[in-house]
């Protein structure tokens, strides 16, 4: 079957081959209703990219991300894989990756006041607020096209959502603590980064779900929120190992984990079953030393790659919201560690 040309989507859409040539290279003077028609008639004809049939804008775009990096190694191999995936591709023509200042709201909107005027489209990592969800509204209604990573901003026009279904995530994580936990009985930690993350809450809601419907055996202790801080997790993983005694699992929901796993490892052997999420370098080595038990991963790279795709298609698409697609999560034991894959 031949390629489409552009005498092909003139005849199609009724306007010339200079309407089309303008309408596929980004150029001023023509309206919007001839713009529409040349879109959707090269989109039928197969000529427009696409990737895993997300169709790709038919120029190159300017992205912009916003991440909270912090300490967090996910968020800064989620950074890393965006650059690098966006730098590869001819269809960006610009990628910009802002780090957010801290979990707040208005670190966000300060940030979000960096976008360039040339902007096509933004994704941002950020917790489900009024002032996010206004800040997100006020972007689409700029025209730019949004989308969020890792955990979702919902009641918002966001074109589309790139990661794991969170509240799956937590339910596999208390299945496995069911499963796995050394004591039918017995207590079960539960920390989190922020229950405004979105995708912590429902990581929380479906272990929650989990334990109480098939392990009624374990009880889970009151969450205990980290503000991501490794001193806060470290100092309360070891006032709890030090209380009790029938502390038999910790859910580490969220950043923090690192200060959650030092405080095990000066346990030794006798430590409870621990589960954490994310695969970096930190969890690798904490799974090779036998310090935790299971990590339940959400691919960083898979997800960086994902967002810029899944932007670039949200600016194709006439549609408000792309289909939502889950990334996968992955359960990672000692012994089925996948090779780092080198950038």
């Amino acid at each position: 079957m031949r390629k489409a040309t552009i005498a092909d989507i003139a005849r199609l859409a009724d306007v010339s081959t200079a309407t089309v040539d303008r309408v596929l290279n980004g150029r001023a003077g023509v309206s919007a209703a001839n713009r529409q028609r040349v879109n959707a008639a090269a989109r039928s004809l197969g000529y427009l990219p696409t990737e895993d049939r997300i169709p790709l804008p038919s120029r190159p775009a300017h992205l912009e991300f916003f991440i909270p990096l912090g300490r967090s190694e996910f968020m800064h191999d989620l950074a890393d894989t965006i650059r690098d995936f966006a730098a590869s591709l001819p269809l960006v023509a610009s990628c910009r990756v802002h780090p957010i200042d801290g979990l707040s709201p208005g670190a966000l909107v300060r940030a979000l006041e960096k976008t360039g005027m040339q902007t096509d489209g933004v994704g941002l990592i950020a917790v489900d607020d009024p002032v996010t969800r206004g800040a997100i509204r006020q972007l689409s209604e700029a025209g730019l096209r949004v989308i969020t990573i890792a955990s979702d901003v919902l009641s918002t026009p966001r074109s589309a959502y790139v990661g794991v279904d969170n509240r799956v995530a937590g339910r596999t994580a208390g299945l496995v603590m069911g499963r796995m936990a050394r004591k039918g009985t017995g207590a079960l930690a539960l920390f989190l980064g922020s229950r405004a993350y979105h995708g912590h809450e429902e990581r929380e809601a479906g272990f929650r779900a989990v334990i109480a419907e098939r392990f009624p055996g374990l009880m889970i202790l009151p969450g205990i929120e980290t503000d991501e801080n490794n001193a806060t997790s470290y100092a309360a993983t070891a006032r709890l190992l030090d209380s009790r005694s029938d502390l038999t699992g910790i859910y580490c929901v969220g950043a923090g984990r690192s200060g959650v796993a030092r405080a095990v490892a000066e346990r030794g052997p006798l430590r409870p079953f621990v589960i954490l999420h994310d695969l970096t370098d930190v969890t690798r080595r904490l799974l090779e030393d036998d310090v935790i038990d299971v990590v339940i991963d959400q691919n960083a790279r898979l997800t960086g790659e994902q967002a810029v795709i899944r932007l670039l298609g949200s600016i194709a698409s006439t549609a408000p919201f792309l289909t939502l697609k889950y990334i996968e999560p992955r359960i990672i034991l000692r012994e089925n560690i996948p090779v780092r894959s080198a950038r």
